[in-house]
């Protein structure tokens, strides 16, 4: 039987002619053009909220190149072979047997942090519990020091603020301040010749591109692809548990259904949750062509953004957005994206999601708290900025 959670109120407004997102949660701007495939935006630029139309984008890269940053960014900034070339060296990083070994150090990370976590008192569960998560699980995975926890912290709560602010200054240094943190960690390990941590193992990777000789990664290389990793998805996976730490603090039916469900139909819940509420928000493309897509004329070199968060709440593909189907939406579920650019790191980020609430569960009833108001964050970073809860031990009611 389907169910649904409480989600927070949207107000619908009339269909405007240019999405404008600007200091708002993208999600409500967003619903406020419900109806619209395609839409402008406040810059001038291409915006596909629509399901299909975002799948039609993301699939065709000859149409839609993903080179739109004057930065080099290894895999997804790149596009064709030079693109598989890179998604070959990766995606084995994240296999079926690599996240099987890693679940018992995620297992210990999350139990360790929910042991510590007080009871009965008000939490964030965005500060508190998802962006420390996100930290050592991550530092962990790569074998990066745990006294640069602090460090890291500090460079989410600052390329958070840089992100809403849009000025590009400040995104620019705390992108610098993030590849000082990776350019140290990359240093030591050269260093001190250590193999027996995927930083270790990434630095003595080979790729072969053009149909040129295999070669190692470049440093430049290796540092893209550790950004990739870890700058995008410390602050997504804090964001994440936020949604669903949100979610099943207000609906404890579905707790109590997470809570004796399979691990298959836990992670599928997850996914369902982060669809009617994706964190991940867009990501740009370019045109390299003439393309009408969802009633407009797309000029080639034009910028175009795909809205994950409006397609994977399109009415046509989810007759009601909220209700919560894992079956009948998990093959239209766009959260990790979709096409030659799906995340790599999907099995990844399921895995610690599934991991953390397994602990907390297993541990705690989550319930909402007013003392920590519950706050949204505002484009382009989606989901909420703080989720305040109330974790109650379960062996107290026994």
């Amino acid at each position: 039987m389907p169910h649904t959670a409480p989600s927070p109120a949207i107000t619908t407004a009339p269909t405007a002619d240019t999405l404008d997102e600007r200091n708002r949660d993208p999600r409500q701007a967003t619903e406020e053009m419900r109806g619209t495939a395609v839409s402008a935006d406040a810059s001038g630029d291409w915006v596909v909220l629509g399901h299909d139309e975002a799948v039609q984008v993301a699939c065709d890269a000859d149409s839609f190149s993903s080179a739109v940053s004057a930065h080099l960014q290894v895999p997804n900034g790149l596009n064709g072979e030079r693109h598989a070339a890179f998604r070959r060296v990766i995606d084995p990083f994240f296999s079926a047997r690599r996240m099987a070994a890693l679940e018992p150090v995620l297992r210990s990370v999350a139990r360790d942090l929910v042991a510590a976590l007080p009871h009965l008192a008000p939490v964030d569960a965005v500060a508190e519990i998802g962006s420390v998560f996100a930290v050592r699980a991550q530092t962990r995975w790569l074998g990066w020091p745990t006294a640069l926890e602090p460090r890291l912290l500090a460079w989410m709560d600052a390329n958070h603020a840089a992100t809403r602010s849009g000025e590009r200054s400040r995104t620019a240094a705390v992108a610098a301040d993030f590849d000082a943190i990776i350019e140290e960690v990359v240093t030591a390990k050269t260093l001190d010749g250590d193999r027996n941590d995927v930083t270790s193992e990434l630095l003595a990777t080979t790729v072969s591109l053009d149909g040129e000789p295999e070669r190692p990664l470049t440093r430049p290389e290796v540092v893209s692809i550790l950004r990739n990793w870890t700058g995008g998805d410390l602050g997504s996976i804090a964001l994440c548990v936020g949604v669903v730490l949100h979610d099943l603090a207000a609906a404890p039916r579905l707790q109590e259904r997470m809570r004796v469900a399979r691990r298959p139909e836990r992670a599928a819940i997850i996914d369902e949750l982060l669809r009617r509420d994706d964190p991940f928000v867009s990501n740009r493309r370019v045109a390299t062509c003439p393309v009408d897509l969802g009633g407009q004329h797309i000029e080639a070199g034009q910028r175009v953004r795909i809205h994950w968060t409006a397609a994977n709440r399109d009415e046509r593909v989810f007759f009601d957005p909220d209700l919560i189907r894992t079956g009948s939406h998990a093959g239209h579920n766009l959260v990790y994206g979709v096409g030659p650019h799906v995340c790599p790191g999907r099995p990844l980020a399921t895995l610690e999601l599934v991991v953390l609430v397994e602990a907390l569960l297993a541990a705690c009833r989550i319930e909402p708290s007013t003392d920590i108001p519950t706050s949204r964050e505002v484009s382009p970073v989606g989901g909420y900025a703080r989720v305040g809860i109330t974790l109650r031990p379960i062996r107290e009611e026994k």
